[in-house]
């Protein structure tokens, strides 16, 4: 996959593109239909499958109060659209000139003339240009006016409820990653550097590997059951995420023991998959009585992974 960092930068002309438009943020189940509908037709018409998406998200130029947490890193999102089946993305620089833009002159200027797209898919709910003045009916109508078809794709939906990023955001900050993976199609994943902590879990007989993340959203404090993926393994654990209570609260962690394993990891990345909330965070009395709690962590999360 071939990503293209700014609009201005972006001056081949590909064979027939079909393309799809949005921030994408979770790439979760219904922004993987889109990718599939896109996928699939660009092999059908002997095209090319093309992804154009923002950084930073909108929200953080146009209204940063109310810019929300993001499920992804760019590189993870990136990682997920080459996953889809996505051969190129242009990534626009999100600026407040580039958000003043009329939706006519961007359907023209950029899509048709330096794009030249043959198909553009969309979701039920996309708007786009000044102000979200472009809806998907006006894009339509663009479309006639500058040589490329629009497509909309429907809502999908798990269990009566319309998959949405909001959604996926507002199961993972209550720990319910559980509900979220149905939402997503896979785990939420973190990924970061493992980098020095303070070792106290090697001092309790359950050395830990610390991860430094660029995540902004972190599930709600306690202990889940992870899938590890390091040096190309996967690995089996328990993550804690949280202020440590019972060692005098400090500033948000996430602490991965991994079972059976006893290499050493900083500066290596990770990737933290989160399978199963196994408890809240707690403040113990001691030491002691925190180390009969990991124990008993560690067996339920044994037996969530089974088979995994």
């Amino acid at each position: 996959m071939r990503i293209v960092r700014g609009v201005k930068n972006y001056s081949e002309k590909l064979p027939n593109p079909v393309l799809t438009l949005g921030n994408f943020d979770g790439v979760h189940l219904g922004h993987q239909a889109i990718f599939k509908k896109v996928v699939d037709r660009a092999r059908e018409i002997r095209g090319i499958s093309v992804a154009f998406t923002f950084e930073p998200h909108p929200l953080k130029v146009l209204a940063p109060e109310r810019s929300p947490k993001l499920l992804n890193t760019f590189h993870g999102k990136m990682k997920l659209f080459e996953a889809a089946g996505i051969e190129v993305v242009i990534c626009a620089n999100f600026t407040r000139a580039f958000a003043d833009q009329n939706s006519e002159d961007f359907a023209r200027e950029v899509l048709s003339k330096r794009i030249g797209v043959k198909e553009v898919y969309v979701g039920y709910d996309y708007a786009f240009g000044k102000g979200r003045e472009g809806s998907i009916e006006s894009l339509k109508e663009m479309g006639k006016s500058n040589g490329f078809e629009v497509g909309v794709i429907e809502p999908v939906k798990v269990d009566e409820v319309v998959v949405s990023s909001s959604m996926v955001r507002e199961l993972i900050s209550s720990g319910r990653v559980e509900e979220a993976s149905r939402l997503l199609g896979r785990y939420y994943t973190i990924e970061g550097e493992v980098v020095h902590g303070a070792h106290r879990g090697q001092t309790l007989g359950f050395p830990t590997a610390n991860l430094k993340t660029a995540n902004e959203l972190i599930p709600a404090y306690g202990v889940y059951a992870v899938l590890a993926d390091v040096d190309n393994r996967r690995l089996k654990g328990v993550a804690s995420v949280g202020v440590r209570p019972t060692f005098d609260a400090g500033p948000v962690s996430l602490e991965v023991y991994l079972f059976e394993f006893a290499e050493v990891l900083y500066g290596k990345q990770m990737e933290v998959s989160f399978v199963k909330r196994l408890r809240g965070e707690e403040k113990y009395p001691d030491a002691k009585s925190l180390v009969r709690q990991i124990r008993k962590d560690v067996q339920q999360a044994e037996l969530v992974l089974q088979g995994l």
